[in-house]
């Protein structure tokens, strides 16, 4: 069992943004792999009311220290006013967990510098 992992959900009615999300997310090494499902119904309060709304669903694994960072890019990315960011605590086998803590200390590619 690897300590200090987690998952972090997110959704939106636009599987495209999501996909924007996901690629972003992958590219700066802030999670190891993403998964995005659906489309599922979802029923909540929002301004005083009840309502529904088909959306998608992202989920990212990544470590509890990087969850600021994740956060960060998720909201500057997503379409919703108030998106949708839980972690929840995981635990998982030590190979995949390993996996995940090295893809996850991975640096980011150097951006190519115009010349």
């Amino acid at each position: 069992m690897m300590a200090g992992l987690i998952l972090i959900t997110t959704t939106s009615d636009s599987r495209s943004i999501l996909e924007s999300i996901a690629v972003q997310l992958l590219d700066s090494h802030l999670v190891a792999c993403v998964q995005i499902s659906g489309p599922v119904t979802s029923h909540y309060r929002w301004e005083g009311k009840t309502t529904h709304a088909t959306e998608h669903v992202l989920t990212a694994k990544t470590r509890h220290d990087l969850f600021s960072a994740v956060e960060a890019m998720i909201r500057s990315s997503h379409n919703y006013q108030l998106p949708e960011i839980i972690a929840t605590p995981i635990e998982t086998s030590p190979d995949y967990g390993q996996w995940l803590q090295d893809e996850t200390r991975r640096q980011p590619p150097p951006h190519p510098t115009a010349s």
